[in-house]
C-alpha cells in the first residue's frame, strides 16, 4: 500500500508533492489567521458604530470588507488548487498501488475477490486518503497556528463559571472538552471497524456468487442468492443500530459543544470588560482549536471505512506473498 513513498520511480510525486500539499496548507492556515485577526478589528468598528452615530465613516466600514475580499479571494484560490493537485497526488498514489498488485498478479487467481481488492479498493483507499489526510494535516497545522493565538487572548479570561480563576481558560476547555469527547466517540463506536469489516465479506460473497451465476447455469440458484442476501441484510441492520446510538452521542456531543465558549465566557461577557470584537475573535481561535482538536470525532464514521479497507488489503497482501512462496517451493 506505501510503495507510493518507497519507489524511486515515485519520489518526485510521493516527496515532492507532499511538500507542495504541506505549503498549501500552511497557507491557507495563515490566511485564516489573518481572517481571524479581521474578525476581531471588524466587530470592534461595527460595535463603536452602532454605540457612537458617525463614529466610524462609509469608507472605513468599506474598507474592512474589501480587506476581507481580499483575503478570501487569495483563500478561495489556494484551496482550489490545493484540492485539484491533492487529487492527483492520490491518484499517483493509487497507481502505485496497482501497478503493484498487477506485477503480482499470476498470484492472485486463488484469492477471492481479488478483483475488487485492485480495482475497489484501492479506489476507496486513494479517496479516503485524499480527504482524510488533507483533513489531518489542516486540523495538525490549524492547531499549531491558532493555540498560540487563543492562549494569548485568554489571558483576558479571568475567570470560569463554578470554577473561579483559571489562566489561559479558554485554552484548557478547548483541550479537556475535545479529548473527552473524543475518548467518550472512540468507546461509543468501537464495534464499528470490525462490522464494517465484516459487511464487505458479506457483499463480497454475495456479488461473486452472482458473477459465477452468469457463466454457470448451476451456480446463484435462488436459494443460495437468497441465503447470501439474507447474511448482507443482517449484517447491514446490524451497522444501522450501532450507528444509531453513536449518532445520537456524536450529534448531541457536537450541539452541546455550540454554546461551551459562551458559558465559559459567561463571567467576562456579563462583567463588560470585552468588546464584541474580542470575543468574536476568541470564540472564532477557540472554534479553531476545538475542530482541530476534534478531528477524530468528526471523521470517525471515515476512519471505520478506512480500517476495513486497509484491513482487506493487508489480508490480500499477505495471501500474494503466501501464494508466490507455495508456487516458488514447487518450483525448486
Amino acid at each position: 500500500m506505501f510503495k507510493f513513498f518507497t519507489q524511486k520511480k515515485w519520489f518526485t510525486w510521493s516527496i515532492g508533492g507532499t511538500l507542495l500539499i504541506l505549503i498549501a496548507t500552511w497557507s491557507l492556515v495563515q490566511i485564516d489567521v489573518q481572517i481571524n485577526k479581521w474578525f476581531g478589528e471588524f466587530y470592534d468598528a461595527l460595535q463603536k458604530a452602532l454605540t457612537s452615530p458617525n463614529s466610524v465613516t462609509l469608507g472605513e466600514f468599506l474598507s474592512y470588507l474589501y480587506t476581507f475580499l481580499k483575503l478570501a479571494a487569495i483563500y478561495i484560490l489556494v484551496i482550489v488548487f490545493a484540492d485539484y493537485f491533492t487529487s492527483h497526488w492520490t491518484f499517483r498514489w493509487r497507481t502505485a498501488m496497482a501497478e503493484f498488485y498487477h506485477d503480482k498478479w499470476t498470484y492472485a487467481s486463488s484469492i477471492e475477490g481479488a478483483s475488487q481488492r485492485v480495482q475497489e479498493d484501492t479506489l476507496k483507499f486513494a479517496r479516503i486518503m485524499e480527504g482524510l489526510g488533507a483533513e489531518l494535516l489542516r486540523s495538525i497545522m490549524t492547531l499549531v497556528a491558532f493555540t498560540p493565538i487563543l492562549w494569548g487572548l485568554s489571558k483576558k479570561i479571568t475567570e470560569l463559571p463554578w470554577i473561579g480563576q483559571v489562566d489561559h481558560a479558554m485554552v484548557w476547555v478547548a483541550i479537556i472538552a475535545a479529548l473527552g469527547g473524543t475518548i467518550l466517540l472512540a468507546s461509543v463506536g468501537i464495534k464499528l471497524p470490525g462490522i464494517e469489516y465484516d459487511i464487505q465479506k458479506e457483499e463480497a460473497a454475495y456479488r461473486k456468487e452472482l458473477v459465477l451465476g452468469e457463466d454457470s447455469s448451476e451456480r446463484a440458484k435462488p436459494k443460495t442468492v437468497l441465503d447470501l442476501y439474507g447474511g448482507v441484510r443482517k449484517i447491514h441492520y446490524k451497522q444501522y443500530f450501532h450507528y444509531l446510538y453513536f449518532n445520537a452521542v456524536k450529534w448531541s456531543y457536537l450541539q452541546g459543544m455550540v454554546i461551551v465558549p459562551y458559558i465559559a465566557l459567561a463571567p467576562t461577557i456579563v462583567s463588560g470588560v470585552v468588546t464584541l470584537g474580542f470575543v468574536q475573535q476568541i470564540i472564532r481561535a477557540f472554534s479553531r482549536v476545538e475542530t482541530s482538536l476534534q478531528y477524530l470525532v468528526r471523521s470517525w464514521p471515515i476512519i471505520v471505512e478506512l480500517i476495513s479497507v486497509h484491513r482487506r488489503l493487508r489480508e490480500f497482501e499477505r495471501r500474494l506473498e503466501l501464494n508466490k512462496n507455495e508456487k516458488d517451493f514447487i518450483k525448486a
